[in-house]
């Protein structure tokens, strides 16, 4: 899995039969300070993830494992919404901005 913040769309008016009502999204991989790493993804996503949202994304034969993805042409699944995370017990980021509690 790796850490990446979504930082557009993509659209495909013309796409492989199976691909066809799959929202496709540009994620970038950060770093713990959200600081981009230089790879993006094209993702499909399985959650509703937005423009600025963080979020978790698997690649590889594992994005073709979520109930949206199964059985689909993909090499990149968003899979999940970030709402904060820690590093060595120490709150490092929150969706909300908010201090986050250790």
């Amino acid at each position: 899995m790796i850490l990446g913040e979504v930082i557009g769309t993509v659209v495909s008016t013309r796409k492989e039969e199976r691909l066809h009502g799959l929202k496709l999204l540009l994620v970038r991989e950060v770093d713990l300070d959200l600081k981009p790493t230089g790879s993006v993804v094209v993702a499909v996503d399985a959650v509703g993830a937005g423009t600025g949202e963080v979020v978790l994304c698997a690649s590889g034969s594992s994005a073709r494992l979520t109930e949206v993805t199964r059985d689909k042409p993909v090499d990149a699944v968003i899979m999940a919404i970030v709402d904060s995370f820690e590093v060595g017990g120490e709150g490092r980021w929150s969706k909300s901005g908010s201090a986050v509690e250790s």
